[in-house]
C-alpha cells in the first residue's frame, strides 16, 4: 500500500465559497432530483426505468425491461453519490431510501452473486458473452465504488457484502485458468473499482484481477476478436469508425500504448487504473505509460475548457492530435469527470503542479458546465461555439443541445457529476508522506490526523474569483509541518506572506530560508516547512489578471482566434451580453480588459469586459451580397464574457469561447 492518500471527507470539509454552493446544490437539489429521475416521475425528462427494472429482477413488479443494458450503472452512480453526501451530511431519511435500494439489490442477486437486470430479465442465456459491447463489468464497477462509499459512510455491510458476492463471482470467471474467461470489458471502469474494493476489504484479489485485467487487454490473440467470431455475422459498430480496437484500447496491451485513443471515458477509467497499479504495485511499465499518455493529452488533445473526446457522436473519443473543433466538440462531461481522476492518480504518482492545473481547468470548466445553476438540468457534450439554429438542423451537430436537458436515455452524466461533486475532498488536498499538499484552493477546514490533537488548518479563500488563500493553524502544542502549496501554471506572479508578516517573491531563485521556515519550490509546488504555533497564519497571494489565450497553430480550429481566461475560470461570450452574430465580433489586440465581480449574476462571478469591434454589413441584410471584393467596415462593440461553466442559464442562445482578434 502507497503513502499517498487523500484525506478522508470526515477530515476535510468544504465550508464556503464555490464549491461548498455547488456541493450544497448537489446535496439538497441535485441528488433528490436524479432519485425522482430514477424512478421516472420527472415530467417532461426521458424516462429512465433503473428502479422499474430493479424491482422486476428483485420480483417486486411486473412488467418488462427499459432503457439500455448499461442502465443499472445510473442508480449506481447515485448510490455512491449519496454515500459521499451521508459521509458529511448525515440524513436518515435519505440513509432510509438507500437501505431500500440496497434491499433490493439484495433480492435481485443471483445465487452465485451475479447482478445485472438487462441480462437477467432479457438475455439471461448470454451472460460474459459481449463483453466487448455489453458494459456488464462496467455496470459491476460502478456497483463496487457505490458499496465502497456506502460502507465507509455509514459502516454498514449490507451493499459491500452484495458487492463481495459479486465481484467473488468475477474472480471465479475470470483469469488465466483453464476453466476460466479471459475477456475484459468493453467499457472499462471494473479495473478501478477492484481496487478501491481491495482497498477497503483488504482483499488483494481484488487488485489481483484489476492487474490481470489491465495486463491481458491487447494481448494477441485478442479476445474480442475471439468473442466477435463466436457471434455469427458480427460487424465492428460504425461509431469505431478508423480506430478499430483502438476504440477500446485495446489494441496493444496498456503498458505499450503511447498516446489516448478510442472512447475517452473509457480510456480515462482505464488510466486511472493504470496510475492506480502503478502505485500499489510499483508497476514501472504502467507508470511510464500513464505519463507518456498524460503528456500526449496535456499537449494535443486537450480542450481549453479541460474536455476531452473531439469526435462524435455515438464514438465520443479522440480525433488526430490538434483536431479540436469548437462547435462540433463532443468533450462529455463524464469525460472531464473522469479526467479528474485521472489527473489525482498522477498527482500520488508525482505531486507535479501540472496535474492539478489541469484537474481544476476540467472541472471548474467543463464539469461544471455539466450542471444548471438550479441543478435540475444538464448538458452531456460541451461544445466551444454554439449557434442554435445551425445545431439542430445540421446532422453532425446532433449530439449539440442549445439549452441544458432534464435528463437523458443515457444518463451517465449527471450522477457522475453528483458523485465528484460529492467527494471534492478527495481531490482538494492529499497527505504525502509528512507533507500535507494543497492542490486546489478552497474554504474549508482540514484536520491533519485522526487524533483530536493533530493540527487543524483552517482555508479561506474566494478562489476561482479571487487569487488570495490564507491559512490558520490550530495546535495544541507547537508542531513541525510541512504543506505544500500548488503555484498554478496560470500564475505569473506569486507572493508568500509568512506568520512574522515577511513577504516573499515566489521564485527558483528565492531563498530557502526565512524567518525559520524552510522553503522549497519543487516542480511547482511550494514546501513550506516549520514549527507552527496555535494561530499561526500563511497567505499565498496568486495574481489572477484577464489574460488571452491562444492555442498552437496546428489547432485548425481557432486560427486567428483568441480566448479569455482569468485564473483557472475559462470565458465565454453569449448573445444575451453580446447580441447575435457572435462570429463577427472582434477583439483588438490592445484592448484592456477589465474583471468586475457581480453579486447578482450567475449566482456570484467574475465578468470580464473590453471594448471591441463588431464586423457589419452595408445594407439590409436581404440586400447584402453574398460575397464582395471589398472587406466590410466595423462599429464599435462592448464586449462581455461570463465564465464558460455558467453559459445557458440565461435562456437558449449562441456561445462562443474563441473569438476573432484585430491588431487594432
Amino acid at each position: 500500500m502507497n503513502s499517498t492518500t487523500a484525506l478522508p471527507r470526515t477530515r476535510l470539509r468544504i465550508t464556503g465559497g464555490i464549491l461548498a454552493d455547488r456541493a450544497a446544490i448537489v446535496r439538497d437539489v441535485m441528488l433528490p432530483y436524479q432519485w425522482e429521475a430514477l424512478q421516472d416521475r420527472v415530467v417532461g425528462a426521458e424516462p429512465s426505468g433503473c428502479m422499474h427494472n430493479l424491482r422486476l429482477a428483485a420480483g417486486e413488479a411486473t412488467g418488462t425491461f427499459h432503457g439500455l443494458f448499461w442502465q443499472d450503472s445510473d442508480l449506481a452512480k447515485w448510490i455512491e453519490a449519496v454515500g459521499f453526501r451521508l459521509g458529511s451530511f448525515p440524513n436518515a431519511a435519505l440513509e432510509e431510501t438507500v437501505d431500500e435500494v440496497v434491499r433490493l439489490l439484495s433480492l435481485a442477486q443471483a445465487p452465485d452473486g451475479y447482478l445485472d437486470t438487462y441480462f437477467q430479465l432479457v438475455e439471461p442465456q448470454k451472460r460474459f458473452t459481449n463483453l466487448r459491447d455489453c458494459h456488464e463489468l462496467y455496470c459491476a464497477g460502478h456497483l463496487l465504488e457505490a458499496a465502497v462509499a456506502h460502507f465507509e459512510a455509514t459502516a454498514k455491510t449490507t451493499l459491500l457484502d452484495v458487492a463481495r458476492r459479486l465481484a467473488d463471482l468475477l474472480v471465479r470467471t475470470f483469469g488465466p485458468g483453464p476453466s476460466q474467461l479471459r475477456g475484459y470489458c468493453g467499457h472499462e471502469e471494473i479495473e478501478l473499482a477492484l481496487i478501491k474494493l481491495a482497498r477497503v476489504t483488504g482483499d488483494e484479489r481484488y487488485t489481483d484481477l484489476a492487474a490481470w485485467f489491465v495486463d491481458e487487454r491487447g494481448r494477441t490473440p485478442n479476445w474480442f476478436e475471439q468473442e466477435a467470431a463466436r457471434r455469427p455475422g458480427d460487424k465492428l459498430p460504425w461509431y469505431v469508425h478508423h480506430d478499430g480496437l483502438a476504440y477500446w484500447q485495446a489494441h496493444r496491451r496498456p503498458a505499450e500504448q503511447t498516446e489516448p485513443v478510442g472512447h475517452a471515458v473509457r480510456a480515462m477509467y482505464l488510466y486511472s487504473a493504470m496510475a492506480d497499479l502503478a502505485l500499489e504495485r510499483g508497476d514501472t511499465a504502467l507508470r511510464d505509460a500513464c505519463f507518456r499518455i498524460w503528456r500526449e493529452i496535456e499537449h494535443r488533445h486537450l480542450f481549453l475548457v479541460g474536455g476531452v473526446g473531439a469526435d462524435g457522436p455515438g464514438g465520443e473519443k479522440f480525433s488526430e492530435p490538434y483536431d479540436l473543433p469548437s462547435d462540433r466538440a463532443y468533450a462529455e462531461t463524464c469525460a472531464a469527470v473522469g479526467l479528474v481522476f485521472f489527473a489525482r492518480r498522477m498527482l500520488d504518482l508525482s505531486l507535479e503542479a501540472r496535474f492539478a492545473d489541469v484537474l481544476e481547468r476540467a472541472f471548474f470548466n467543463n464539469v461544471l458546465a455539466g450542471m444548471s445553476l438550479d441543478g435540475r438540468s444538464f448538458f452531456y457534450v460541451n461544445p466551444l461555439e454554439v449557434r442554435p439554429r445551425e445545431a439542430r438542423r445540421r446532422y453532425d451537430s446532433r449530439h449539440v443541445k442549445t439549452t441544458r436537458q432534464p435528463w437523458f436515455g443515457c444518463a451517465c452524466c449527471p450522477p457522475n457529476i453528483a458523485r465528484l461533486v460529492m467527494s471534492l475532498g478527495d481531490y482538494l488536498v492529499s497527505h504525502h508522506g509528512d507533507t500535507i499538499a494543497l492542490h486546489v484552493p478552497a474554504t474549508m477546514r482540514i484536520e491533519t490526523g485522526s487524533d483530536d490533537s493533530a493540527p487543524k488548518i483552517d482555508v479561506r479563500t474566494e478562489y476561482p474569483w479571487d487569487g488570495r488563500v490564507l491559512l490558520t493553524f490550530h495546535c495544541t502544542a507547537p508542531t513541525e509541518l510541512t504543506v505544500a502549496l500548488r503555484i498554478p501554471g496560470w500564475c505569473r506572479s506569486a507572493t508568500l506572506v509568512l506568520p512574522q508578516g515577511g513577504s516573499i517573491e515566489i521564485a527558483e531563485a528565492m531563498p530557502s530560508c526565512v524567518d525559520g521556515y524552510t522553503l522549497v519550490l519543487k516542480r511547482g509546488y511550494l514546501h513550506v516547512t516549520g514549527r507552527w504555533s496555535d494561530g499561526a497564519a500563511l497567505e499565498l497571494r496568486l495574481a489572477m489578471p484577464a489574460e488571452r489565450i491562444y492555442a498552437h497553430p496546428s489547432v485548425a480550429a481557432t486560427a486567428g482566434q483568441v480566448a479569455l481566461q482569468r485564473g483557472p475560470v475559462v470565458y465565454c461570450f453569449e448573445e444575451v451580453d453580446n447580441g447575435p452574430d457572435l462570429a463577427a465580433l472582434r477583439l483588438p489586440r490592445s484592448a484592456r480588459i477589465t474583471d468586475t465581480f457581480e453579486d447578482s449574476l450567475l449566482g456570484g462571478c467574475t465578468v470580464l469586459e473590453a471594448r471591441g469591434r463588431r464586423v457589419c454589413a452595408d445594407l439590409a441584410l436581404e440586400d447584402e451580397p453574398l460575397y464582395r471584393n471589398t472587406p466590410h467596415a466595423t462599429t464599435p462593440a462592448h464586449l462581455r464574457a461570463v465564465p464558460y461553466a455558467l453559459w445557458a442559464n440565461r435562456g437558449e442562445g449562441e456561445m462562443r469561447v474563441w473569438i476573432h482578434e484585430t491588431e487594432v
